[in-house]
């Protein structure tokens, strides 16, 4: 009979039976030969026979005899660190599976239970899970065992969680993810130096284990924990060893196709720019669909959170290799294609337009101009169809991105024609998106001296225009100095005007109208507005020839800041005489031979002066000693003085008995916008949808639409208590029904802010009352957005007007109960 059979066999009845410390401590010295770890080893043979046939079999037997009195049996832990040593020094995947099988198989919480946990948490902080994936890489090159692969891989990804099961509030911080998969990334190095030695002793070996190990890491979501250990490791090691590079390349090309797009998405992230990540991944595009599919397509459209730098860091591995750079020519294809798609622009939010603008901008800066040649024509007609998509657009951010692109990519793609030249005002990100066009120059590339440090430190005897000052033969700079003259106070001078300034409205109006003398038609626009509050009654005369004055003027002369003043007078107008001035805007706004710009101004108008209406004690404030002209200025100014002297000194001579507030809460009066509410509504709301010959407001002139809608939810907002606020609710819930699927994102917001200045505006129980069925359509309609929507501003608009609903209703169901 087998003798290992026999002693395996006799050891199991001793433990069984034998309540003898000495004999069991004996017995267990007697099997640890056949480990080979003491002085006098058994037969290879033998070895094999134990670890392979009897050892699984007798750690179970090992662990149905703990409890505390078997441990006690001997003194000073003896017997328990016996017990420990089969599981630490036997074969490794055999002693972890056994002691995952009896964590999981003991009801807890136990004296058991916590035993195995911390023999485990030692097993890991010896190094035994690094033993665990050798032995299954050597394994792979002689006999495959795809079951126990398979439990071993399970068990070993998902340990935190299965130990958090099973201990629960008793969890050791060993086991915890933040602490387990570091561990796993510094073991997995440890069995790639292995492998690695392997190799260079000619011994054949395997990192398959390994890598089903970090693929199914990064799908369960643990990228950032095991890969922020492995990426830097793995890039000291790769750095001048091309062996350690063919075994990085070869650990990734490995990995299974389900988590190749979530090995290397972390591993984008993680590596610290495009030479780390080029000597980690070598050419795997090229040899890999799946991975060339990610790494070009997934993670340039159909995601958008990464950085700039993981961005850089992506193309830029592409560019790094002759091989590579043809992808780098398609991908640059693609996202011009994209860029230039007006459903592209209409539907993707705006942090993946710009991330799909710098993706645009970063290949242009890797690619030369021979490269560019072969696709010049198509890359050019997606860049002017997407200029012209983006200049549509109403949103300003939109438009600026296409400025940006199209100046660089103009530049690059067709650089013996006229170079594109917009207006736009820099922030933070064109300055960005323009940095990212400039090639960097190489380290060792002698640009990097010499003229920037020039530059950097200009000298003294240089002005603006670079030209060296040549001080004058025979002069002393210190004496000829005037740094100790003080410059004259002239900022309150006033250039001479060679007209009087008008002192009537109907001179204004004549000055603007017929005058040819620029410096009198400029002192009557300049003193229009304090006229029109001076004189209300003699404004009303004319109000309407005024106001259309004014919304054809033109500017003549280089007056400083003419849109301002005439857009106040304008306004100065309408407040004095609502009903008819506001009643020729809106008619004009629907009119003929008008501009975008005109009927954007005539919208403005009527907002401000909408807002001016429905101020608190409008009426009761000393309105036209703000607006006058300078002539009247000093007069209020002195009239106020002396007034603020009297009144400080009745404070001083007041004995007063109490210390309340003395000052009295403002005077109670009438919304002027109620009255008038209807002019400035109804007339605009009525023609939205009748195209005109050079106005189609649901055509191309999505602009001019959104401004309507946000102006109209602006003068539903300021008729909040007022007779007409109902039928302007009904009306406008209505018009925001017709225009709810409507593809600007600027129409959408104006559309989602409309329903909230409804549901502000209008007296809850009246929206009930007569509002019913709107209101349950738009509940469903804003539920939809909130979830749906591509621009984050609209879903947050319809969050808000939900909870706005929620309120709602909360607040009329008191009342509705008994």
């Amino acid at each position: 009979m087998d003798p290992v059979r026999i002693a395996v066999r006799e050891a199991v009845h001793i433990l069984s039976s034998s309540k003898d410390g000495g004999c069991i401590f004996s017995t267990l010295e007697s099997l640890k030969h056949y480990l080979g770890g003491t002085e006098n080893p058994a037969l290879p043979g033998e070895q094999e026979e134990f670890a392979r046939v009897h050892f699984s079999a007798f750690l179970r037997c090992l662990v149905g005899k703990l409890s505390p009195d078997w441990l006690e049996l001997l003194p000073n832990g003896q017997l328990e660190e016996l017990w420990a040593s089969f599981f630490l020094e036997g074969p490794a995947d055999q002693a972890f599976l056994v002691l995952m099988e009896a964590l999981e198989g003991t009801a807890g919480p136990s004296f058991r239970l916590m035993k195995m946990a911390r023999l485990l948490a030692r097993f890991l902080s010896e190094g035994r899970m690094a033993a665990v994936m050798e032995g299954q890489c050597r394994q792979q090159t002689e006999l495959s065992f795809p079951l126990l692969q398979e439990a071993l891989l399970m068990k070993v990804v998902s340990l935190p969680d299965r130990l958090g099961n099973c201990l629960q509030h008793e969890n050791l911080a060993e086991f915890f993810p933040q602490n387990y998969f570091p561990l796993l990334g510094e073991e997995a190095v440890r069995v790639l130096q292995a492998v690695v030695d392997s190799l260079r002793g000619g011994l054949d070996c395997s990192v398959s284990f390994v890598s089903q190990v970090l693929g199914k890491v990064c799908v369960y979501g643990r990228q950032k924990e095991i890969l922020g250990v492995l990426v830097p490791r793995l890039t000291a090691l790769t750095q001048g060893s091309c062996l350690w590079q063919r075994v990085c390349w070869r650990l990734l090309e490995c990995v299974p196709d389900r988590a190749v797009e979530a090995v290397l998405t972390g591993l984008v992230e993680a590596a610290p720019g495009p030479e780390v990540l080029s000597r980690l991944l070598g050419n795997l595009v090229m040899k890999s669909k799946k991975a060339q599919f990610v790494m070009t397509q997934k993670l340039l459209f159909l995601q958008y959170r990464f950085t700039t730098p993981v961005l850089q860091s992506l193309l830029g591995y592409l560019a790094m290799d002759s091989q590579r750079r043809p992808l780098l020519v398609q991908a640059l294809k693609e996202l011009l294609e994209t860029w230039g798609s007006s459903s592209a622009i209409r539907h993707a939010p705006l942090p993946q337009q710009c991330y799909v603008s710098k993706a645009v901008l970063i290949c242009l800066a890797h690619l030369g101009d021979m490269e560019l040649q072969d696709s010049r024509d198509e890359l050019l007609a997606s860049l002017m169809a997407g200029v012209k998509c983006r200049l549509d657009s109403s949103l300003p951010a939109v438009r600026r991105l296409g400025m940006i692109v199209a100046e660089v990519a103009s530049a690059r793609i067709h650089p013996e024609g006229p170079p594109l030249k917009f207006q736009y005002v820099e922030d933070e990100l064109s300055r960005e998106m323009l940095a990212l066009a400039t090639p960097q120059p190489a380290a060792d590339s002698p640009l990097e001296t010499g003229p920037s440090v020039a530059a950097e430190i200009p000298d003294k005897q240089t002005v603006g225009g670079g030209v060296p000052q040549v001080p004058p033969q025979g002069s002393d700079s210190e004496l000829d100095s005037d740094d100790e003259f003080v410059p004259y106070d002239m900022s309150g001078d006033q250039e001479l005007k060679s007209g009087k300034v008008p002192m009537y409205i109907r001179d204004c109006l004549e000055a603007l109208t017929t005058s040819e003398d620029w410096e009198r038609w400029e002192a009557a626009l300049q003193a229009l507005e304090g006229l029109v509050f001076r004189s209300p009654a003699a404004t009303r005369e004319v109000s309407v020839e005024l106001a259309k004055v004014l919304l054809h003027l033109e500017e003549k002369t280089s007056v400083v800041g003419f849109e301002g003043l005439r857009q106040r007078a304008l306004v100065a107008v309408t407040v004095t005489d609502p009903a008819r001035v506001a009643e020729y805007l809106t008619s004009q706004f629907y009119a003929i031979n008008y501009s975008l710009r005109q009927r954007m101004d005539i919208l403005d108008v009527l907002t401000l002066a909408a807002q001016e209406l429905s101020r608190p004690g409008r009426l009761g404030r000393a309105s036209p000693c703000g607006s006058l002209g300078a002539a009247s200025q000093p007069r209020c100014a002195g009239a106020a003085s002396w007034r603020a002297v009297v009144d400080e000194r009745i404070r001083g001579k007041t004995r007063r008995f109490s210390k309340g507030a003395s000052r009295q809460g403002p005077a109670g009066s009438p919304n002027e916008f109620n009255s008038v509410a209807g002019y400035f509504f109804f007339p605009l709301i009525q023609g939205f949808d009748r195209p005109l010959v050079t106005f189609d407001l649901l055509g191309d002139d999505q602009l001019v639409l959104g401004k309507l809608v946000h102006t109209l939810g602006i003068l539903m907002y300021l008729a909040v208590n007022t007779t007409v606020a109902v039928s302007m609710g009904k009306a406008l819930l209505e018009f925001v029904w017709a225009l709810r699927f409507h593809g600007d994102t600027y129409v959408r917001r104006g559309l989602l802010s409309a329903v909230s200045c409804v549901l502000l505006s209008v007296p809850a129980e009246r929206l009930l009352e007569d509002l019913p069925d709107e209101l349950l359509e738009a509940r469903s309609w804003l539920a939809d957005v909130a979830e749906k929507d591509p621009d984050e501003d609209c879903r947050m608009l319809a969050v808000k007007a939900l909870l706005l609903l929620e309120k709602l209703k909360d607040k009329l169901l008191p009342l509705s109960s008994p």
